[in-house]
């Protein structure tokens, strides 16, 4: 099995990029659709947040009020540290479970977007990195998404900065391109990743050799 850790800030194209190497064959694992999992009605994970952040986090339905949350959390370090620490540790055993689930000669991918901002790249024999200008990012959140400028410059900043991305990353995707350009892109990282999987592993602690 090969562990992958795929991420990228928020508008980059990490989800497109997820699904691409979903129809290649990968086995995806979506830290973020298990997030909404972790916390939907009736579970644990949701009274925890209602207990941190108050009953108006809640939607009519009694189901999380995402965008309400996210109105909180971003604008106040704090406040989304709490958050995560709620989060983030049903998310990890939900998909460690998953993982073991998968064949052994598996391409597992771990779509995990605060991968770097957790420090998480040791956790995975390759880290994907896809990337984005700033300026790209913005211009999908708020033409795409419907998120207001501040708001998504606010998302933005909440997470690493593009730097710190790839300084972690063994492969960066460009995703400064039209999509056909990505789909070549992501081929050609899935013969690559292909490749590892099926070569000899490297003695534990051997660096990464990153690539773009």
């Amino acid at each position: 099995m090969l562990k992958v850790g795929l991420t990228g800030g928020i508008g980059a194209g990490k989800s497109e990029v997820s699904r691409l190497l979903v129809e290649r064959g990968a086995v995806l694992i979506d830290a973020d659709r298990i997030a909404r999992e972790v916390v939907a009605p009736g579970t644990p994970g949701l009274a925890a947040v209602v207990e941190a952040f108050g009953s108006g986090v809640l939607a009519e339905d009694g189901g999380l009020d995402r965008p309400k949350l996210g109105s909180i959390v971003f604008a106040d370090p704090e406040k989304l540290a709490v958050l995560n620490s709620i989060v983030h540790p049903l998310v990890g055993a939900r998909s460690r479970a998953l993982e073991s689930a998968a064949d052994e000669d598996a391409v597992v991918v771990h779509d995990v977007p605060l991968l770097t901002e957790n420090g998480l790249a040791p956790l995975y024999d390759v880290v994907v990195v896809v990337d984005a200008a700033p300026e790209t990012q913005l211009d999908r959140l708020v033409r795409l998404r419907g998120m207001t400028e501040d708001d998504a410059r606010a998302r933005m900043a909440a997470q690493a900065t593009r730097e710190k991305r790839r300084e972690i990353a063994d492969i960066v995707i460009d995703n400064d391109v039209p999509l056909e350009d990505l789909r070549r892109r992501v081929a050609d990282v899935w013969d690559e990743l292909v490749r590892r999987a099926r070569a000899p592993r490297a003695a534990e602690g051997s660096p990464r050799t990153p690539q773009e």
